[in-house]
Formats: structure tokens, C-alpha cells, sequence
């Protein structure tokens, strides 16, 4: 994996040349192979990129913990990368998984399981597709 390319090369050229942000991260968006519903966002350094691609396991990294995971290595809920893709410029990654049971840490499908809603000139959230599958204090014993 290269890292340094023009503006042409990077959006025109056929080398993965990941453009890494001033922490040294790449955004990741995970969806669903099988229904394409957006699963969660999350980021890649170089070695969770590099290790990604290697093992076929969708490995990040965590900004809060400043470390390297691998989907699943705690809750069992893991994902199977299917498909990787980058983004016009390489600043972006989206890889289509095969999720084993929840990809969101509250034990829910997906991260995004709360709507905006809109009403009176203010915002407020609704939950939607909000099940969870398995129950994060106990999994994670929080």
C-alpha cells in the first residue's frame, strides 16, 4: 500500500493509496452484504487497514482507547469483510461484511437505531430497528 500520490494518481489510479488524516486514520463505513443497511462508522489506521485486508476480519482502531481491535475479539459479534472499497480521493473506506450477530457495542444491529425527527423548529430522536441482541453489561461486564 502506497501512501504519497498526486491528486490524479490517487483519484484516477488503479494503486490503493490510502490518504490518512492528521491522527493518521482513515473513516471506515461497514454495511451489510446481504441487505446493504449501514451497520456503523468507525476508523483505520495503517495496521488495522494492513490487517484487514491480510486476514479478511474487520480490524479498527479506537480513538477513545487509542488501540488497534478486531470486530468481535470481546462480544463474538464479528464481521467478515466481503467486499472492500475506497472513496474519490482515498480518504474513505467502505467494506461490505457479513455481520455475525450485532455490530453496534449497546447490542443492537446497527449503530444508527435512532432517527432525527424534526417538529415545532427542533430536533429530537426516535428509536427505530432498536432491539438488541444481546446485553452489553454482561458481554462487555461493564
Amino acid at each position: 500500500m502506497s501512501t504519497s500520490a498526486t491528486v490524479n494518481e490517487r483519484e484516477e489510479g488503479l494503486a490503493f493509496q490510502p490518504k490518512f488524516d492528521a491522527s493518521g486514520l482513515v473513516t471506515c463505513v461497514a454495511t451489510d452484504a446481504a441487505t446493504g443497511h449501514v451497520l456503523m462508522v468507525a476508523h483505520m489506521n495503517d495496521e488495522a487497514l494492513r490487517k484487514t485486508i491480510a486476514t479478511g476480519d474487520a480490524w479498527y482502531f479506537s480513538r477513545s482507547r487509542n488501540a488497534l481491535w478486531r470486530k468481535g475479539e470481546t462480544s463474538g459479534q464479528t464481521q467478515r469483510v466481503v467486499e472492500m472499497r475506497t472513496d474519490c480521493d482515498q480518504d474513505a473506506v467502505w467494506i461490505r461484511v457479513e455481520q455475525t450477530g450485532a455490530a453496534c457495542h449497546t447490542g443492537r444491529h446497527s449503530c444508527f437505531y435512532r432517527k432525527v425527527d424534526t417538529a415545532d423548529g427542533g430536533t429530537r430522536l426516535s428509536f427505530v430497528d432498536a432491539d438488541r441482541q444481546f446485553d452489553p453489561g454482561k458481554v462487555y461486564r461493564k
